[in-house]
């Protein structure tokens, strides 16, 4: 044990750069556009815009535009943040001692001071900006690479399977799971991934003939390329590997955009459930991580080139994008929250209920925080031993 150890040891300080460019060359994409979203859409409403920050802490370099508005690279790269005039914080608390002085003039380029849909537009812009950057890129690999069909048709079947249970034969065409039409068998790998203990109708053809088989899938743990512990719904079945049921289809720039799409669908889905499952204690929250499982999974990736390390940053932009939405005080879905409020009331909440909301907000996202690096160490800790 002492061996693997320090075997483990070596490899990871040797590792240590490979993990940690891929890991700010991904993190700084997502976030630059993140931010961009709120950016653009705030000088669009015409707020004056203070900073606009990749990173935390102390500035490493930055410059001033014409509009005064100061761009910088700050020390700690775990995130970044748009400051607007009036803001008091990063996180865009109010000043209402700042507020309260403003002249009309200065009212009028003040994020606070705008209107309740304005002020939502800005702050939603963020999260659409990381769904609009994985559409792009998923769009792009898909109309330069083409994309990889397998017809999803059965080449095998384990024996004591959930799929031997259900009647599967080798043969059998998978058309439709649950009425979902089935194109090729990556897609009915996916949806059969995020359903264990659900219950599949798969309808399938057979000697010409259709029919319809009830499966569960089975929840089992699998390692990935890299040792990854992934739990995944599974059936049994193998994909035919026969010449004709593979192919590679070129896809015009329309269709990339909708493929876009759907794989971006598919990420919000399966985090979703993935969440509900924590929630409902189907599935485990040692699969939540935080940066540090970040820069391991970006240092592996990258060892298969740009390409897979593009396509894992169009799916930590929608992770980030859809992690934001959520109706916690502190992030993005939180000040929407607040201004869905407002928008019914007629007014906004008192400054104490919204600083009390900012708390509360600030602690989750802490526990959040520590809990995901706690699951990292320990994660890291057991590839080491």
């Amino acid at each position: 044990m002492g061996s693997s150890m320090l075997d483990g040891l070596s490899m990871l300080g040797g590792g240590f750069v490979g993990y940690i460019i891929p890991f700010l060359f991904v993190l700084t994409i997502v976030v630059f556009f993140h931010e961009l979203g709120h950016f653009l859409v705030a000088r669009w409403c015409g707020v004056k815009v203070l900073v606009f920050s990749i990173g935390f802490g102390p500035e490493i370099v930055g410059f001033n535009d014409r509009k005064g508005t100061r761009w910088k690279i700050s020390a700690i790269p775990l995130g970044g943040y748009v400051k607007f005039f009036g803001d008091d914080t990063a996180a865009s608390t109010p000043d209402p001692e700042a507020i309260a002085a403003m002249a009309p003039a200065e009212r009028r380029q003040s994020f606070h001071h705008q209107p309740v849909a304005g002020r939502a537009a800005i702050v939603a812009a963020g999260p659409i900006a990381n769904f609009l950057l994985a559409i792009v890129i998923f769009a792009g690999i898909f109309m330069f690479y083409g994309k990889q069909n397998t017809t999803p048709r059965v080449d095998a079947v384990q024996p004591d399977s959930v799929a031997a249970a259900a009647g599967f034969k080798p043969g059998d065409l998978v058309v439709s799971i649950n009425g979902q039409k089935i194109d090729n068998f990556t897609d009915m790998q996916r949806l059969v991934s995020i359903s264990a203990g659900q219950t599949l109708a798969v309808e399938i053809e057979r000697d010409g003939k259709r029919q319809v088989l009830t499966a569960v899938p089975a929840l089992q743990e699998r390692k990935d390329n890299f040792g990854n512990t992934l739990r995944l719904g599974v059936l049994g079945i193998s994909r035919s590997m026969a010449p004709e049921d593979l192919k590679l289809d070129p896809v015009p720039p329309l269709a990339a955009i909708g493929l876009g799409v759907k794989e971006t669908w598919f990420v919000v889905e399966r985090t979703l459930s993935y969440l509900g499952g924590v929630v409902v204690g189907r599935e485990s929250a040692d699969q939540l991580g935080g940066p540090i499982r970040i820069a391991q999974v970006s240092g592996q990736v990258a060892t298969g080139g740009i390409v897979p390390l593009v396509h894992l940053a169009a799916v930590l932009s929608v992770s980030i994008g859809l992690l934001n939405l959520f109706p916690i005080p502190l992030l993005d879905g939180g000040h929407l929250l607040f201004y869905a409020i407002e928008a019914i009331r007629g007014r906004p909440l008192s400054e104490r209920a919204q600083e009390f909301g900012f708390r509360i907000g600030l602690t989750l996202v802490l526990m959040l925080m520590i809990f995901a690096t706690f699951n990292d160490i320990v994660h890291l800790a057991s590839r080491l031993t």
